[in-house]
């Protein structure tokens, strides 16, 4: 395992670029998980990272030894606490950082179940979305071009591996898809702080997609317009509204309460 002194190496130049720029991880398809947990995760999906760079003394962790055996031994980097400080995003008591290539969009005709991301800003609530959405089923994930990035270090964190079990494609004209998969027979759902249709008395059939707007202004009116309905979470408490991820957990687990307890179907919509 090759040892680093140096902050100018070119893995570690390469992993401070990915962790700070979204051109670069655009541009070159990649980008820097932060933990041996997500590090893990993403290799169990058939990933295999392209730089490993493991913090002095932690690769005694059975985790971190296992993936230290898993990659060739040119492309494990071993650092000292100074040198892993002046590269990580969060604290270098993160371990281990990893260099790998974004999955590709996958087109499956086979996925029924998805969430659109109208202009969603805070990378946090971006990453606890996408993991509510893996938690709850979610087959896909497409993101609009105002949104934050989804694999941006606090995205990546906040998903907890959610980002290697969904086909996340970002940069979509959620405008266009929705037509699009409307005009294959799927529902597309918009979310609304009010006036929409009771959440728990509206019937969604799959294949749906659920939209979640900005945390602020929430759905482009171009987006709302091109859904089959509008739904509204019921708020006795008085609350004016929900965080965009709260908001998303509670459509998307009415859902999975509807596959478990109605058969495993629901009723088409009418709304269309």
């Amino acid at each position: 395992m090759p040892h680093v002194s140096s902050r100018d190496n070119p893995r570690l130049v390469e992993v401070r670029r990915l962790l700070t720029s979204a051109r670069a991880r655009r541009k070159s398809g990649r980008c820097v998980l932060e933990g041996e947990h997500l590090v893990t995760l993403c290799l169990a999906r058939g990933n295999v990272p392209r730089t490993l760079v493991v913090l002095e003394g932690v690769e005694t962790r059975p985790a971190v030894a296992a993936l230290v055996r898993a990659l060739p031994p040119k492309d494990v980097i071993h650092a000292p606490r100074s040198i892993m400080a002046s590269v990580a995003a969060t604290s270098p008591d993160v371990g281990v950082l990893a260099v790998v290539s974004l999955p590709p969009p996958r087109a499956d005709p086979a996925q029924a179940r998805h969430i659109l991301l109208d202009g969603v800003q805070d990378p946090g609530n971006l990453g606890t979305i996408l993991r509510t959405a893996a938690a709850a089923g979610v087959d896909a994930a497409l993101l609009s071009k105002e949104g934050a990035s989804a694999w941006s270090p606090k995205a990546l964190r906040a998903g907890q591996g959610a980002h290697f079990l969904l086909t996340v494609t970002e940069d979509v004209d959620l405008v266009a898809w929705a037509r699009a998969f409307r005009a294959t027979g799927g529902t597309v759902v918009a979310t609304g702080v009010a006036g929409g249709s009771d959440l728990y008395a509206t019937p969604l059939a799959a294949p749906w997609a659920i939209a979640i707007g900005n945390e602020g202004a929430g759905l482009s009116p171009a987006l709302a317009a091109t859904a089959d309905c509008t739904v509204t979470i019921p708020m006795p408490g008085g609350m004016e509204s929900l965080n965009a991820a709260a908001a998303a957990a509670v459509v998307l687990f009415e859902l999975v309460r509807r596959q478990r307890t109605a058969n495993y179907g629901c009723t088409q919509s009418s709304e269309k």
